[in-house]
């Protein structure tokens, strides 16, 4: 590119750059996850595993992370036919406040709150697209000694985008990307404090032609202190890639994102 202008790009090659992102790499991804493979993994579709319990009853958090969920193909992400019935909402709480690193927060100690939280920092890192950005809201929003920034999926998301878009850093003038939670699941919990929360957003990438795809991302998220944070200790499962209001995307486990109050 030069200038300030973005390159023109043709509607193929753009998704083709957001489906190569749309595949959840290394790292507790699930969804967009940049980490340097190719298109959402696996065409099959197989049922998602349950998570195991250990002999004591307790929890396996590790294993709950990592059980798989319905794998999807990559043009999956990016469209399909409407389900006739809609699936069931899952209504999430609006945020009361601007936290650390100029991201909402005040979701309440609950599942839903959880995954709020964890949609507000997806929606900040990849809507900035900023590699300086993406790492202060990892030291702001990931519990210490949980997944490095550099293994950290929306980090790998962003460096990912701008490579492949030809962009050093950050988003250059007259690049827009946008995201919206469009559906949301949880995966599991372990007590009050413990959540594996998913959030699956419509992602709108403007280079002067614009491209839209379905990306869905997981973390394991820990209540600490008054707030949810990214907890994640290694990869999650991948999680389905799946256009938002199609059958696929309920048999996936997505419920249609509602706002309380709306």
């Amino acid at each position: 590119m030069t200038g300030d202008q973005p390159q023109a790009w043709s509607r193929r090659r753009l998704w083709a750059l957001l489906a190569g992102l749309c595949v959840v790499g290394v790292a507790l991804l699930v969804g967009l996850g940049f980490a340097i493979r190719t298109a959402v993994v696996h065409a099959t579709r197989t049922t998602p595993a349950a998570a195991t319990h250990p002999a004591d009853g307790r929890v396996d958090r590790d294993g709950l992370l990592a059980a798989p969920m319905l794998q999807v193909a990559p043009a999956d992400a990016l469209g399909g036919a409407p389900a006739v019935e809609p699936a069931a909402a899952l209504t999430v709480p609006n945020s009361t406040r601007t936290g650390p690193a100029r991201v909402v927060t005040g979701f309440p100690r609950t599942p839903a709150g959880a995954v709020g939280q964890l949609a507000a920092i997806e929606q900040t890192v990849l809507s900035e697209m900023d590699v300086a950005r993406a790492g202060e809201v990892h030291r702001a929003w990931v519990v210490p000694g949980a997944v490095p920034v550099g293994e950290w999926p929306l980090v790998r998301h962003v460096q990912s985008f701008l490579s492949s878009a030809g962009m050093t850093g950050r988003l250059e003038a007259g690049a827009r990307v946008t995201v919206d939670p469009v559906a949301a699941q949880v995966k599991g919990t372990d007590g009050a404090d413990w959540v594996v929360a998913c959030v699956l957003v419509d992602v709108r990438a403007l280079v002067r032609v614009e491209s839209r795809m379905a990306y869905g991302y997981c973390e394991a998220m820990a209540w600490r202190g008054d707030r949810w944070m990214v907890a994640s200790p290694r990869a999650a499962a991948v999680a389905p890639s799946t256009w938002p209001g199609t059958e696929l995307a309920a048999r996936a486990g997505w419920r249609t994102w509602h706002v309380a109050g709306e």
